[in-house]
């Protein structure tokens, strides 16, 4: 496997369609950024459970709480880094 080679197959922003192009649209909607974060692209053989996915980032990972939603990006961007995640 080369190193630019995914382990897990995704679907491009250019390549969906059907019911992946409408979470993807949905997704872009809300965020106002075009292209789709790889993690999410991670799910999109499963367009049903990205949807869940999403729905559970807006909920745990966006929103306010015990922690603000400035502290868990920091969190977040930390440990993507720690593990040398390009997300």
């Amino acid at each position: 496997m080369s190193e630019n080679e995914l382990k897990i197959p995704v679907i491009e922003d250019r390549d969906a369609a059907g019911d992946v192009a409408e979470v993807y649209d949905v997704w872009r909607a809300k965020s106002g950024r075009q292209n789709m974060p790889g993690i999410l692209k991670c799910f999109s053989h499963r367009p049903d459970f990205l949807r869940d996915v999403m729905k559970f980032g807006d909920t745990v990972h966006f929103s306010e709480g015990h922690l603000t939603r400035k502290t868990k990006e920091a969190i977040a961007s930390w440990v993507s880094y720690l593990n040398r995640c390009p997300y």
